[in-house]
């Protein structure tokens, strides 16, 4: 009987322990503050490889902190992207990062994050109105384009005909071609088409078979992204167009594996870097979080990547 006695005694002496370094570990937790969060994430279209990057760095670095990332896809439709955003805002967010589908028709929705005090970390495409976002990063697009369109000019130096597929709602793409039409201004140069090929590969493609019928003998495409520099490759490749020299902006490892090629008609790309905008965009939104003063623009630098450099950066991944 003793023996139980101690027995019992020991066990409880042991549960009292227990639950006093329980009590002391849920105090200390307390303690520190420590706060775990919920975020969305929206961008134009995550069937494009360099927003599949973002989003899947953005994911890594939030979950890895033991947060969560709520991300929806719009494909390019910026009323559904109102919608998701406004469904997103339901499930009570902390902050959103957003990459608009288009700059303009986005503003709907930055108003209901407005109203819902929801602070918005804006990546790679600037909405219209900046005062609605907290701070912004992204590529230097106009470099982008200029880098390009300064390649151009060395390559052609006589000038010639040109076709450019831009996307007139997307920032980032009306920075880059603005880069590259001042780049090859007085150079030569003649615009015989430019058209809104929405950033995607199949819409370029379209487009671009039916020009190349009309202008076969252009010198030059530049495409406001990589997709859209494929999507004019294949309608080029098609068409038995030869001597077209084919530019983008992004960096995309297809467009890389592209210019290992010697035959390929991809001439460059203004490189960005996806994975630099990503962990930029999750640093400044744990900085807003711990109320910390961020400043309203980070610039992503951006080169060029031809074939004469391609092996510098290879071509399995994004740089």
């Amino acid at each position: 009987m003793k023996k139980i006695l101690k027995a019992a005694v020991i066990a409880m002496a042991a549960t009292a322990v227990m639950g006093l370094c329980s009590c002391g570990g849920e105090k200390k937790a307390a303690e520190s503050g420590e706060k775990h969060y919920k975020f969305g994430f929206t961008c134009m279209d995550q069937s494009n490889p360099f927003f599949v990057l973002i989003e899947k760095t953005i994911r890594e670095e939030v979950e890895k902190r033991g947060d969560k990332l709520v991300s929806v896809d719009p494909a390019n439709n910026v009323t559904r992207q109102i919608q998701q955003v406004e469904d997103v805002i339901a499930q009570k967010v902390d902050g959103f990062f957003l990459n608009p589908a288009e700059a303009e028709g986005i503003i709907p929705a930055l108003d209901q994050l407005r109203q819902a005090n929801i602070p918005i970390v804006n990546f790679d495409t600037e909405v219209a109105d900046m005062s609605y976002v907290t701070t912004y990063t992204g590529s230097d697009n106009y470099n982008a384009g200029k880098v390009c369109g300064e390649d151009l000019i060395k390559k052609c130096p006589n000038g010639g005909d040109i076709i450019v597929l831009d996307s007139p709602t997307m920032n980032s793409v009306v920075d880059r071609t603005n880069g590259f039409l001042d780049a090859i201004l007085g150079h030569g140069f003649n615009i015989v088409a430019q058209q809104d090929a929405k950033g995607n590969l199949q819409v370029s493609l379209g487009i671009a078979e039916d020009l190349l019928q009309a202008h076969p003998d252009v010198v030059a495409i530049f495409g406001g992204n990589d997709p859209t520099a494929l999507g004019a490759l294949a309608a080029a490749n098609a068409a038995g167009i030869k001597g077209a020299k084919i530019y983008g902006v992004d960096g995309s490892p297809d467009i890389k594996k592209e210019l290992t090629d010697p035959n390929s008609l991809i001439e460059g790309t203004g490189a960005q870097s996806p994975i630099n905008i990503a962990k930029t965009s999750v640093d400044l939104m744990y900085k807003i979080m711990a109320g910390e003063k961020v400043d309203s623009r980070y610039p992503v630098p951006t080169f060029l990547i031809s074939r004469d450099n391609v092996n510098t950066y290879g071509a399995d991944g994004w740089q």
